[in-house]
């Protein structure tokens, strides 16, 4: 990159945003390829405390434990050999065999083309059981949800899928999915803080930013999963449950678009399989466990090329990265606290995308 980015207005814009209720807190980071270019804090990661967020805050990164965990562990699994994207879910979970599910491929969950329903509050049929009992009697629930499309008919990004898919990786590896992603990619990529976080509460509150108050567990929630189908799972699930900084994003980040460029990498992941995820598929509009930018109406603005993948978490939290342009950009905000119902992120996050690409590339 030959000239020196300017980035004025990206911090005008992030300290009205937390001036105007956008969210309370804040880190953005801007990268090429593995080089930050922006990285700040801004806000209070608690409203009540006024505790300052700074660039070592830890998020709860909603359903970026999409992309960046369970994803991962599918694509880690397909490249060993020990699963196949065009594998029936059916011949590895004995509890669908009969039932139209058993028919669902691992690339329907990850493309949100499997039939399954966006979201089911299992929960609340959970939660009066001990907590040892919980795993099991959801996985009872997955196996009677019905399908509501015909398998690769509809797009309808789902958090079920997500949670067979976790179903499907602790089968075949015999290990809870936190463990796996951590002992098998982020340890050694050497990517910290990433971690699932189980039980009721970190006792570090201070390092977390606080999210929505949440009115079943009454209390305001830091350092502990928002999401409740995963909070009741232990807060580990595919589709949730995931903490981690800007950084350690970034990181994760930078070595998948250094291996989808072919350039030096760490030999984990191979760039085979880096591309063929990220490979937009044209009757979805998604990639493999990925989403890319919907042309005139993505929250990641118009600047970003078509070889671009991102996600969005429910909490406030996102990345895009152009993998033609090698410039990745990981919004990380506390949006829902306290308030849930809080949705002014929608119109800034297009501004601040736009305005972080028109600096890096005036």
């Amino acid at each position: 990159m030959t000239n020196q980015p300017d980035f004025s207005t990206v911090d005008a814009m992030m300290h009205r945003a937390v001036r105007d209720g956008v969210f309370p807190g804040a880190v953005l980071l801007v990268q090429d390829s593995r080089m930050p270019l922006y990285h700040r804090a801004f806000g209070m990661t608690n409203l009540q405390s006024k505790e300052p967020v700074t660039v070592d805050t830890i998020f709860d990164l909603a359903s970026l434990t999409k992309p960046l965990a369970t994803s991962l562990a599918v694509m880690l699994l397909i490249q060993n050999g020990d699963l196949a994207l065009e594998q029936p879910i059916g011949s590895i979970l004995p509890a669908i065999r009969g039932t139209a599910k058993e028919k669902i491929e691992v690339r329907h969950l990850l493309l949100h083309t499997s039939g399954l329903p966006a979201h089911r509050p299992y929960f609340k049929k959970l939660l009066p059981l001990p907590s040892a009992n919980r795993r099991e009697q959801l996985n009872d629930l997955l196996a009677a949800e019905p399908l509501i499309h015909e398998i690769g008919e509809k797009t309808v990004y789902s958090d079920v899928g997500f949670m067979f898919l976790r179903w499907v990786i602790e089968t075949v590896t015999g290990a809870p999915l936190d463990r796996f992603v951590e002992e098998m990619i982020y340890q050694p990529l050497g990517i910290f803080p990433l971690y699932f976080i189980r039980g009721n509460a970190d006792k570090r509150k201070e390092m977390f930013a606080a999210t929505q108050r949440c009115p079943w567990r009454e209390s305001i929630l830091q350092g502990v999963v928002s999401d409740e189908n995963a909070f009741i799972s232990d807060g580990v699930d595919g589709h949730a449950g995931l903490f981690g900084t800007a950084r350690a994003v970034g990181d994760l980040l930078g070595e998948l678009t250094t291996v989808y460029s072919g350039e030096a990498d760490r030999g984990l992941f191979r760039p085979e399989w880096v591309r063929r995820f990220f490979q937009r598929d044209e009757t979805s509009g998604r990639t493999l466990g990925f989403d890319t930018p919907t042309p005139g109406a993505s929250s990641s603005g118009t600047r970003f090329s078509e070889q671009t993948i991102g996600h969005l978490g429910y909490t406030g939290t996102s990345f895009w990265s152009d993998l033609k342009m090698k410039i990745s950009v990981v919004l990380l905000t506390n949006r829902v606290h306290p308030d849930p119902e809080n949705n002014m992120i929608q119109a800034f996050r297009p501004e601040i995308h736009n305005a972080v690409m028109e600096g890096v590339l005036p």
